[in-house]
């Protein structure tokens, strides 16, 4: 059977973790001098009260190669293969984590295939359950990590965020940029392109922001039949509204609401919105 590993930085519903058997490896949390294991000892509103408490924002680093190796022997034996599935290595090291366990567990007899979303959160999630659904119709491995690859290529992601202090200090959105924004007081578009964060417009509201990236993913999808996540930063009521707003603009197969990794709400903030989008593989329309 094929074993399925991401990291808690890729975003799926808990109950479609457990029908499609994904294991999850968290990353590293840094509150003070306190280190957490994210979903583990350390759950979301733990995340926004101790901001919130200290006005500070918590530091993130990727599972050590050691922690993956602990993992992949926990979920499969020597001679399975483990599909392991991560955060775009352009902003994090979690992927070359999982490449250097790989190599270590090799000479054991172990099979580990680390694959580069380029992307994360919802994307990453829904590239692990059609993996899980691919294997259990008879494909093979080279054609599911072509399914993937077709994927990562068609993938859509825009977000917007509340406030840019969290997004200045990461240094994950282009510093001038975001200084920019933040003295002029507005809210600004941003895309995931080739694995990196980019601004790529301005807009002066709330209401205007939110409007601009349902348009535009509608945009970029252009009528295809969509697999879809809304996803928020300790911002529910938002991105549920988002999500009714979609329907109207987009061809929806499948499409989930789920709350941001502490991972990726770290650099963004809380009040983010992102939309993540692809196209439906043809064939199972």
């Amino acid at each position: 059977m094929l074993r399925l590993v991401m990291d808690s930085t890729g975003d799926l519903p808990e109950e479609w973790l457990k029908e499609y058997q994904i294991e999850v490896i968290p990353i590293n949390v840094h509150m003070g001098k306190e280190t957490f294991l994210e979903g583990v000892d350390l759950s979301a509103n733990q995340f926004y009260s101790w901001v919130k408490r200290t006005g500070l924002i918590p530091k993130t680093s990727q599972p050590s190669p050691q922690q993956f190796i602990e993992v992949y022997r926990k979920v499969a034996q020597p001679g399975d293969v483990i599909l392991s599935i991560h955060l775009t290595s352009k902003l994090s090291g979690t992927y070359h984590s999982a490449v250097l366990a790989a190599r270590e567990l090799e000479q054991e007899g172990y099979r580990v295939i680390p694959f580069d979303t380029l992307a994360g959160t919802g994307i990453q999630g829904y590239m692990c359950r059609e993996a899980r659904e691919m294997d259990r119709r008879g494909a093979d491995l080279d054609q599911i990590i072509a399914r993937l690859e077709e994927i990562r290529n068609s993938t859509e992601v825009i977000l917007t965020v509340d406030s840019l202090d969290f997004a200045q200090k990461s240094g994950r959105v282009k510093m001038l940029e975001s200084i920019l924004a933040s003295l002029l007081q507005i809210k600004p578009i941003i895309t995931l392109a080739r694995g990196t964060l980019a601004v790529i417009d301005k807009v002066r509201t709330r209401k205007a922001s939110l409007e601009y990236i349902a348009r535009e993913i509608s945009k970029r999808m252009g009528g295809s039949l969509t697999n879809t996540a809304v996803m928020h930063a300790h911002d529910q009521a938002t991105a549920l509204e988002v999500s009714e707003r979609l329907k109207g603009l987009l061809n929806i197969k499948d499409m989930f609401v789920e709350e941001l990794s502490i991972g990726i709400a770290t650099h963004l903030g809380p009040g983010t919105i992102g939309i993540v989008a692809y196209p439906v593989a043809e064939g199972t329309k």
